[in-house]
Parts: structure tokens; sequence; C-alpha cells
């Protein structure tokens, strides 16, 4: 018989932004994972990545009854994963969850991941085997998933995952990398601890509407290539070099042509094609550099990656 002193804690960080819709369901069914759990004691860390709905004033109400819940605002919208990363800061527990709001994600699933957590398993990942999403939805997923395993990360889950339970070494080691434009799920992965599956069927979203933009889309796969990857730099002098070795080749065959009268010079349509094709070409890589050079600014200014307005706790 486990008395209160002895039971480990288990804290579960769930990121808000616009879920006053779902944290009436959110919240009781995180509460009731006590029953699936009777051997351990929860905190239940909300933060509100500057929400301007009702999300705020709603999980405050549920403190008021529960008082393992805590409650932390930022001062404005910093993305999902700075608020992850807030969150993970004041996690007490011995083992750390990580769950949506949305309850795309069954925390039931808690149970099982916990129960692997308690064999030494450091990092358990319920990776999505199939998801009850639009085909473009699937589409841009599997796609992104694919290139980061193919070009990232090596044995990275084919459907991806951002609901997972974590050691709480693991989440002191996220703690120490202050790394701003990255993605925690994946940085997780990249420690390098003793992993576990888990395959689920990502459901439908039921209440709300995802404030998952394709431009929010679109920055995490930049910011998960260049934190995680030098496939675009690698694709940049590969192409370099092949641009380069051609236009010598072409070089050397219009000299040797002129010489011989052989082939006549073509006219300005095929010059114009050519300068404008390297010239959108060289724009590309100026872009990707961009991209890296502007991390490295970021980085080196070294603002937060999120402020904490505020802490109830």
């Amino acid at each position: 018989m486990h008395t209160e002193e002895d039971k480990r804690v288990f804290s579960i960080v769930v990121p808000v932004y616009y879920n006053e819709l779902n944290i009436p369901h959110t919240v009781p069914r995180l509460q009731n994972l006590q029953k699936l759990l009777p051997s351990y004691n929860f905190e239940f860390i909300f933060v509100d990545d500057g929400s301007k709905d009702n999300s705020l004033e709603l999980l405050l109400q549920h403190k008021t009854k529960d008082s393992r819940i805590k409650v932390i605002k930022l001062s404005k919208n910093f993305g999902s994963m700075s608020a992850i990363q807030a969150g993970l800061t004041i996690a007490k527990g011995d083992c750390v969850g990580i769950i949506a709001a949305d309850l795309q994600d069954p925390p039931e699933l808690f149970a099982e991941m916990i129960r692997k957590w308690e064999n030494g398993i450091k990092v358990v990942m319920a990776t999505r085997q199939d998801r009850e999403e639009s085909f473009s939805q699937k589409l841009f997923s599997n796609s992104y998933y694919f290139l980061m395993e193919k070009l990232a990360i090596k044995n990275y889950p084919s459907g991806g995952f951002d609901f997972v339970l974590v050691d709480k070494q693991v989440v002191k080691e996220i703690n120490l990398i202050h790394e701003k434009n990255t993605n925690i799920m994946s940085l997780i992965f990249w420690l390098g601890h003793e992993q576990a599956f888990i395959p689920y069927v990502r459901q439908e979203r039921k209440l709300g509407k995802s404030k998952w933009t394709l431009s929010k889309k679109i920055k995490l796969f930049v910011d998960s290539f260049v934190s995680f990857s030098y496939a675009p730099i690698r694709f940049m002098s590969s192409i370099g070099v092949i641009t380069a070795i051609i236009s010598f080749m072409y070089g050397i065959f219009v000299i040797v042509n002129a010489f011989l009268g052989t082939v006549p010079l073509q006219g300005w349509s095929t010059i114009v094609a050519l300068i404008t094709f390297l010239l959108g070409l060289i724009m590309v890589m100026l872009g990707i550099i961009g991209e890296y050079l502007w991390r490295i600014l970021d980085e080196s200014r070294k603002r937060p990656a999120y402020i904490i307005d505020e802490i109830y706790q």
C-alpha cells in the first residue's frame, strides 16, 4: 500500500491555444487517469500560449477545484514547441507526459506508456499508425516524416509523434538545451535514450478548429531540417559542383566549335533561358543560406524562446 509520500509523481504538460471548447472535456479525461494509475500522484501543467479566447479563464476555474492543476500563462503566442518547453521547466514529475489539448490523442494510453517506463524505457512514444484526417493533411504529414527519416534523423518514426512520455532525466537534458526554432519531439528522439513505440490511430478533431496553419507547418518543416540536417547545404554544394562541371564542359564545347565552325552558335533565346535558370537556382540557394543565417542571428541575440507572464500554482 503506497502512502502519498511514497507515490511517484507523473506530470502531464498540455500546450493550450484557442482550446476553450476542448478544455471542459480534456481536463476530466486527464483527471480520470488517477483511476487507471492509483499508485501515482499527478501534476497537470497547462500552458496557455497567448490564447485570446476563454481558455485561460476555464483553466483557472478548474484549478480552483483541483490543486494538482498548474497553469502557465505566456505573454503572447510563441508556438506549441515553446509552450512545451515552458511546461517542462516547472514539471516536477519522475516522468513527464506531453499531449495536445484537442483530445485527438487518447490520454488513457498513458497507462500503457507508464508500464513501459517502469520497465526502464526512458522515452515512450505513441506513434501514429494512421490518422483520421483529410488527404491533404495526411500527405503533408507523411511527406514531412518521410523526409525527416531519410535526410535528417535516421530511424525516425514514419508516422511521427507528439504524444510522448519521458523520464525526468530526459526532461533535465531538454531544459539544459536552450535552443530556439527547433522541434522538441525531434530533440527528444535525437538524445538517443532507449525508446519504445506504441502505435495508435490519431482521432479526428471533434471540437473547435485547429490553429495549426499552413504557415506554422512550413516553419516547423524548415526548423526541423535546419536544426537536424545538413541536407540543404549538401544539396547546394552538389548542385554547385554539377552546374560548374556542366558550365565548364559547355564552355569548352563552344570554344572548340567557334574555332572549327562545325556548329553554329544559338541565338538569344538559349542564352536568356540559361541565365534565367541559373539566376533562379542562385536565388533558391541564397534563400536556404538565409534560413541558416537568420537562425544563427536569432540564437546569438540570446532572446528567450518564450516569456512567462504568470504561473498559477
